[in-house]
């Protein structure tokens, strides 16, 4: 099975009440490096078998159309995201293969 990871945030301009509140909590409990703070959403879609453009394509047109509100949010991000079974495959090819984590271009 594969995932669509789909993100959505306010836009700039739009006032976020939530990450305000947990930016002036976030000193409290010692995290004092962090200067602002945007809460957003986001959304997994499963899809059967791999993931393929026109389910990324279907994805994005339902992220405009039904996952965000065009007004006050932004579709920041649409992507496949890896399942463990890639993972695997990756990791598996990355210790057969001393190129594939060298940054080397395969």
């Amino acid at each position: 099975m594969g995932r669509i990871v789909v993100d959505v945030m306010l836009k700039p301009e739009i006032l976020d009440p939530q990450g305000q509140a947990v930016a002036r909590a976030l000193p409290r409990l010692g995290f004092d490096h962090f200067t602002e703070v945007r809460q957003g959403k986001r959304f997994v879609l499963t899809v059967d078998g791999e993931v393929t453009e026109d389910d990324l394509a279907q994805a994005r047109d339902a992220a405009e159309r039904l996952l965000s509100n065009p007004v006050i949010e932004d579709v920041v991000s649409v992507r496949a995201e890896a399942t463990e079974a890639t993972e695997a495959t990756e990791a598996t090819r990355a210790t057969s293969d001393p190129s594939a984590t060298s940054g080397a271009p395969t």
